[in-house]
């Protein structure tokens, strides 16, 4: 993705609400060997870049008066109640060393699972994203997590899953956190529990 910025002298808060005021968002480049430069940016485009998952989780080319730069989204601010970007912060990309970046899990085949289709399970994904370490060539815009083997009552941890090439888990506290696990409804069990006793009411009468 592309973002075109421009160089800004100015600073401070002043500043900064003058140019929300005429539609801009400021922000900052970051990291590498260089001095941060602070920028301006469209609002607009910002704004509707931010409702973009890869807009969290991948290189983003961005240009300042012709000459581009790999960075990483890093912070964002948005004003509590209004519509507004209020400032944006990105880090600069060396190719040749590793980044940290969380990316997000996207989860396919529930339904087609034996948890679903055959108990009527509800699979709670526990995690929605993992904080990864890679090389900027290796950036996985997201990891997928294939449930169609997830039989009741079990659930999918860490170390199940198939990460990309180049790709590692920054660990979190729990050394093989669950990602996902499917549940029995507690109305279907308290339905089946029912049907038992009546059963058992008709056959003792």
């Amino acid at each position: 993705m592309k973002i075109i910025a421009f160089e800004r002298k100015k600073k401070g808060t002043s500043f900064s609400r003058n140019l929300r005021k005429i539609g801009k968002v400021p922000g900052i480049i970051y990291g590498g060997n260089k001095d941060p430069v602070k920028i301006s940016m469209n609002h607009n485009m910002i704004y509707h870049a931010l409702k973009k998952e890869t807009f969290h989780s991948s290189i983003l080319n961005l240009e300042i008066y012709g000459k581009v730069e790999l960075v990483l989204l890093r912070n964002f601010q948005l004003h509590a109640y209004k519509k507004l970007v209020l400032h944006a912060d990105f880090q600069r990309v060396d190719t040749e060393k590793k980044i940290h970046v969380k990316v997000p899990l996207h989860f396919i085949n529930s339904e087609i699972s034996p948890a679903v289709k055959l108990n009527s399970c509800i699979i709670s994904n526990v995690i929605s994203d993992l904080y990864i370490s890679c090389l900027p060539k290796n950036l996985p815009k997201f990891i997928e997590i294939n449930l169609e083997k997830m039989e009741v009552n079990t659930s999918i941890h860490l170390s199940d899953i198939k990460l990309p090439r180049g790709v590692s888990v920054i660990h979190s506290t729990e050394e093989d956190p669950t990602i996902a696990t499917a549940i029995i409804p507690v109305n279907t069990l308290e339905s089946d529990n029912n049907s038992s006793i009546e059963k058992e009411k008709n056959n003792n009468s």
